[in-house]
């Protein structure tokens, strides 16, 4: 009788443990072979990440912008007009050949310069302050051994006709582009400003050039996403005019990195990612999360 009742509870424990392994889900451990195929898959290089030094490098000199990107694996750095490197069209011939080779010794793959040139102005003086201004500063970049300088549009004015202020801009931009192109210096207009921060607008002051040599520094703006026909459309709008990238805060969840990502990698886009991100206590802490995240987005982490 013993035995038997011995045998009964053995079998309710048995089916018991039989019942909860079937509603388990099962995981299989990958087989050597299966991982080294896993391994031997090509991964796209990742797209390239660099500082725009507005706003977290604002008040960094030459030397702790090389620090600092070099530690974190930052590839660029673009200096922004007025901040605390010196960068400017003030630099005597020396100073600018010093500039040049202090970069050009550092793990830095490359610099750009990010001015604050606009030509919406319907003061025609004005306009050509800005026109001459920039002619100055590529020759700054030219000096210095930048790849490109950042230019704004910056507005369509209220009472003005649209299309005559994107003209006006366009053929501006010609003007300093074909001044970049001898100098072997990119213009970059940002997409950005009121009203001009909608790629449409932008593809239209760029057919106003007529220009090879004008091309677009994509803004990460949600206007991307908001104007037009929405965000795959208005990249294709500029994919082919695209030299430089700002990206903001790759955390917030409302723009589209990752496809912004897949997309440029899908162009060939060769350039590099600039992080206009704001001041940190933590400054080289905080790049090392960011290229982290940056990276992640890519599937390369």
């Amino acid at each position: 009788m013993e035995k038997e009742k011995k045998s009964r509870r053995n079998f309710i424990k048995t089916s018991s443990v039989i019942a909860i392994a079937s509603a388990v889900p099962v995981y299989t451990i990958a087989s050597e072979s299966e991982n080294n195929e896993y391994a031997n898959k090509t991964i796209p290089a990742p797209l390239k990440i660099g500082l725009m030094t507005y706003n977290l490098a604002k008040a960094w000199s030459i030397e702790t912008i090389i620090k600092n990107c070099s530690e974190t694996g930052f590839q660029q750095a673009e200096l922004r007009t007025t901040h605390a490197h010196g960068v400017e069209v003030s630099l005597s011939k020396v100073q600018r050949e010093e500039v040049k080779k202090r970069f050009k010794d550092s793990p830095l793959e490359s610099i750009a310069l990010a001015g604050a040139f606009q030509y919406h102005y319907n003061d025609k003086n004005e306009l050509q302050r800005n026109i001459e201004g920039t002619k100055e500063y590529l020759q700054l970049a030219a000096d210095v051994g930048a790849v490109g300088i950042r230019v704004f549009p910056n507005q369509l004015v209220e009472g003005v006709d649209p299309e005559k202020t994107m003209e006006q801009i366009g053929k501006a931009l010609a003007e300093v582009g074909k001044t970049g192109y001898e100098l072997g210096v990119e213009v970059r207009v940002c997409v950005h400003g009121n009203k001009t921060s909608v790629p449409a607008v932008i593809r239209k002051i760029i057919d106003y050039s007529g220009s090879e040599h004008v091309y677009v520094n994509w803004n990460c703006g949600m206007e991307d996403i908001s104007e037009g026909k929405g965000f795959d459309d208005n990249f294709n709008l500029l994919k082919d005019r695209i030299r430089g990238v700002h990206i903001h805060e790759l955390w917030q969840a409302g723009y589209p990195y990752r496809r912004f990502f897949e997309k440029l990698t899908g162009i060939g886009y060769k350039g590099f990612c600039n992080a206009e991100i704001g001041e940190s206590p933590e400054p080289v802490r905080l790049m090392n999360y960011y290229r982290g995240l940056f990276l992640a987005y890519q599937n390369v982490i």
